[in-house]
């Protein structure tokens, strides 16, 4: 085995090759992980055979623990999205906070609507709504955008059951309960801060000469249809979030009693989300006149675009693998332990120069836990629940020309590049770096 120096620099190579072979040959971030992972075990020395192996059990060992669950909350997603659910909750906010306030309506729309799906579709799901409200009010599309986009971006990064944040929950061996909890204390004032707060500082509120002429070519006559009440869309988000929850409190019970076998049960990530399907199925499907074979439709419709993910953190959980048993892990922990920096700081340092390097907040959340996993037992008073709420908060900042979120935003603004950094990119900095204060204040108390 060689040397600490020497595993440091095979690991630097590797970034540097995911880095290279995602932002400049445009490899897809599951092949670029795969082949860093193979860099860290050859360039360390491990025997090839031990290199697939490891590898092997990297993938498996991490979507053993996710691909079921992600499949559930991309159901649970798609369900919300076709039921019209998201719409519901934003008409309802939109009427309770009044159009004047809905910069405000729409950060809370992401905050609530964020939660099962994945942030693309939730911008676009509800970027209609946005040209409506923009049209009737002459407000600039950035006064309602930016607040949506960074609100859906703080769930996303922080909240299980979102694919990055559930996956570093189960690599660092935390407890999504109190991920959740944690995450929501810390992603609702990041939201309003770096939403409509900081978007009246950036820019007008008033519609710019060009946003009529955008909107007429975007905006097409709404068609009024049957949605579902926001009552019971409210409890379908919920309610895995409440059993979940609800696990992590159930550990001041007796171990022995039944009332702690069944509510650790039922708060189980899998059992809450099979759970959480099921009702949506009524509630959002069967309730509302669909059949069995909508259902189907729907359900098949949202397992193509989870493909992707499970296969980025499958690589992930190798290349985390691998780490650990070529003794990179090792060194690397050494290396950061000597630097003195605060754990929770480091680990939300390595979650954003990873984003802003390779443009995936997915990517740069199993990289950072990665990396950061081996330092942990150095640190065993540090909780692993701010440490994942960390890595979310660094994941968030920087998202700008090599993420594709960035251009989804600035695209469907129709925004100018300019205008789009300094008002979205500027915001996940701010939202970053905010997320950050309040994790470690947090980590003051837990």
């Amino acid at each position: 085995m060689h040397s600490g120096p020497t595993l440091l620099l095979v690991l630097f190579c590797a970034i540097a090759l995911i880095i290279f072979l995602i932002v400049k040959v445009r490899v897809h971030a599951f092949l670029a992980l795969t082949a860093a992972s193979f860099v860290v075990g050859i360039g360390s020395g491990m025997p090839l055979i031990k290199i697939a192996a490891s590898y092997e059990a990297g993938v498996g060992g991490t979507l053993g623990f996710l691909a079921t669950i992600i499949g559930l909350g991309g159901i649970l997603g798609k369900m919300l999205e076709e039921s019209g659910g998201a719409e519901r909750i934003a008409q309802a906010l939109l009427r309770a906070l009044g159009k004047e306030r809905a910069s405000w309506a729409m950060m809370l729309v992401g905050f609530i609507a964020g939660i099962p799906v994945f942030f693309e579709v939730g911008f676009v799901l509800l970027i209609p709504l946005i040209y409506v409200v923009a049209k009737e009010t002459k407000i600039n599309l950035l006064y309602l955008g930016v607040p949506l986009a960074v609100s859906l971006m703080a769930v996303h990064c922080m909240l299980p059951p979102h694919p990055a944040a559930m996956a570093i929950t189960g690599m660092l061996g935390a407890d999504v309960g109190k991920v959740i909890m944690y995450g929501l204390i810390v992603a609702l004032p990041t939201a309003m801060i770096a939403g409509p707060l900081w978007v009246k500082l950036v820019c007008k509120p008033e519609a710019p000469a060009t946003q009529e002429a955008f909107l007429n070519e975007h905006c097409e006559d709404s068609q009024s249809r049957d949605l579902p009440g926001l009552g019971i869309t409210l409890l379908t988000i919920a309610l895995p979030l409440l059993l979940m929850v609800g696990k992590s409190f159930a550990a001041g019970l007796p171990h022995d009693s039944t009332a702690f076998s069944v509510i650790s049960f039922l708060g189980t990530p899998l059992i809450a989300l099979s759970i959480a399907v099921v009702f949506a199925y009524w509630a959002l499907g069967l309730r509302r006149g669909l059949s069995m074979a909508d259902l189907l439709a729907y359900t098949q419709k949202s397992f193509p675009p989870l493909a992707g993910i499970l296969l980025i953190i499958g690589a992930g959980g190798a290349f985390n693998g691998i780490l650990i048993d070529s003794g990179v892990g090792n060194a690397l922990s050494a290396s950061l332990t000597q630097l003195n920096m605060n754990p929770i700081v480091l680990a939300w340092l390595v979650a954003g120069l990873m984003h802003f390097a390779v443009g995936s907040a997915t990517v740069a959340m199993i990289s950072a836990a990665g990396m950061v996993l081996p330092m942990l037992g150095a640190h065993p008073t540090v909780s692993k629940e701010i440490i994942c709420i960390a890595i979310g908060a660094g994941a968030m900042g920087w998202t700008h020309v090599t993420d594709s979120a960035f251009w989804v935003v600035k695209e469907y603004l129709g925004v100018s590049l300019t205008d789009a950094l300094k008002t979205f990119t500027t915001a996940t900095v701010l939202a970053s770096t905010i997320a950050l204060g309040l994790t470690l204040l947090l980590s003051r108390f837990v």
